[in-house]
């Protein structure tokens, strides 16, 4: 085994030297985006190409070295972040990040790991097509960790989590080898699906490099609405007739409640929630039309119409102009950040099925308010797909930090032995990472961790790559 001093500098002869970065000064990279983990790498390397990587690779292999992947460090599961032994190569792919090609006959888009999600948007929004999958760090999250992660967002209940979006990949493999599976096909029926093995895997299988993407045509008007809702059942109902109403336009159905919108009103009050203090809940909703905007807006006033009479909405507004939409989105994105002003907290991404979420809601809720009184819920997310961010906030002027050492454990066991019973997921976007890898044991089926341990030990039996994560 080569001394690190001499590792290091195979790693330098890889990418050059400049793009090979110790000792201080690294905290961007070595912090996760939610500060809960700081580690400590041996070296931070930013590879330009494929070939890079792979040389990359084959040097930490040859050395018995592991490496953590990291695209824009956006992830809420610390998955992306070195441990802190001072060992660990963490490999940044933000420098690769071309749009490569673009093929308008195929609908697809074929991008490296490290473009930024808002730039692979635009360049398809510049050839007249949506690239869909949108969410909230779309300005500095990546590619390749929206499909190591399977990204979900706010369109998934009409495109589909980055899984569905994805034709094909390139990966370097744990053995520095590159496999080149961009293919744009929609049908290759050639043995094992490799694409969705590596999608969803954290970076723990290999390294995800460059993707082929679908795209869509550009829908002929987009309307967004905000409605009130009296209950969570009641978001149900009006998902229900959404469906109905307006079919596949339906591209958006998010849900809030109205704690989570306090924190808006409070920490952003230049904003304006609407609406908020009159309702328990609120409804953001999103019609996609391809014929014409009169169209879209005569099949959201049936809708809105139908829902008034069926008693599942209160009241609702329907935005006026782009700017108008774009100020209720930008509310429902502010949650998050209003939530960390607010104070630290324990966050969950979970999924369950959509007919049982009132139900989960309403004993979850209570049960947190016997265990902790005066505790705040911060409940929001897609309920169009079934994913709810489930949040738990200090109460009022307690110490937040002290409530997160003695509660996170406790509360998140609560809450997972509540999804568990409802059917669902203690993951439905953000991963597992290292901050649910010991609970997942718990809540998966042996069977499927057997088959998973199976798959790690044939396709990296180093065990170097992205370790602790996923699998304990």
């Amino acid at each position: 085994m080569t001394s690190h001093a001499s590792f290091v500098d195979t790693l330098r002869q890889a990418v050059g030297a400049d793009h090979v970065l110790t000792g201080d000064g690294l905290i961007a990279y070595e912090q996760d985006w939610r500060q809960r983990a700081r580690g400590r790498a041996l070296a931070v390397v930013r590879p330009r190409t494929t070939e890079e990587v792979a040389a990359v690779v084959r040097a930490c292999a040859a050395h018995g070295t592991a490496i953590v992947p990291q695209g824009g460090n956006t992830g809420l599961a610390v998955g992306s972040v070195p441990d802190d032994s001072g060992t660990q190569v963490l490999l940044s792919l933000r420098r690769m990040d071309r749009v490569r090609a673009l093929d308008a006959a195929n609908l697809t888009v074929t991008a490296e790991a490290g473009c930024i999600l808002q730039n692979l948007q635009a360049a398809a929004s510049d050839a007249g097509f949506l690239f869909p999958l949108s969410l909230a760090a779309e300005g500095s999250c990546t590619l390749g960790g929206n499909l190591a992660a399977n990204a979900g967002g706010t369109q998934v209940v009409r495109y589909g989590n980055a899984r569905e979006l994805c034709l094909g990949l390139e990966v370097v493999t744990a053995q520095g080898d590159i496999w080149h599976g961009l293919s744009g096909l929609r049908k290759d029926n050639t043995g094992y699906d490799l694409r969705d093995l590596f999608i969803g895997s954290e970076g723990t299988l290999g390294i995800i490099t460059a993707a082929t993407m679908k795209l869509y045509p550009q829908p002929a008007a987009q309307l967004t609405a905000w409605a009130t809702v009296p209950s969570m059942q009641a978001a149900v109902d009006l998902l229900g007739l959404a469906h109905r109403h307006l079919g596949a336009g339906l591209t958006g159905f998010e849900v809030m409640n109205q704690f989570a919108l306090s924190l808006v009103d409070k920490h952003y009050p230049q904003q304006r929630v609407p609406l908020w203090r009159e309702s328990p809940w609120c409804v953001l909703l999103e019609n996609s039309d391809h014929e014409s905007e009169a169209h879209a807006r005569e099949q959201f006033e049936r809708l809105l119409e139908a829902a008034l009479q069926a008693g599942c909405v209160t009241d609702a507004v329907v935005a006026e102009s782009l700017s108008q939409a774009q100020a209720l989105w930008h509310i429902r994105e502010s949650i998050p950040l209003a939530q960390a002003e607010e104070g630290l907290n324990i966050k969950h991404d979970i999924s369950l099925p959509i007919s049982r979420i009132p139900g989960f809601v309403e004993a979850t809720d209570a049960e947190l308010a016997r265990a902790i009184p005066g505790v705040r819920l911060v409940d929001f997310g897609h309920l169009g797909d079934g994913n709810l961010h489930y949040n738990v906030q200090a109460p009022e002027g307690a110490d937040a930090a002290a409530f997160l050492r003695d509660e996170e454990d406790r509360i998140n066991t609560l809450v997972f032995d509540a999804v568990a019973r409802h059917g669902g997921s203690i993951s439905a976007e953000h991963g597992i990472g290292s901050l649910k890898a010991a609970k997942l044991p718990h809540y998966k089926s042996p069977v499927a961790l057997q088959m998973m341990r199976a798959i790690k030990q044939a396709l990296d039996p180093q065990g170097i790559m992205n370790p602790g994560r996923i699998l304990d």
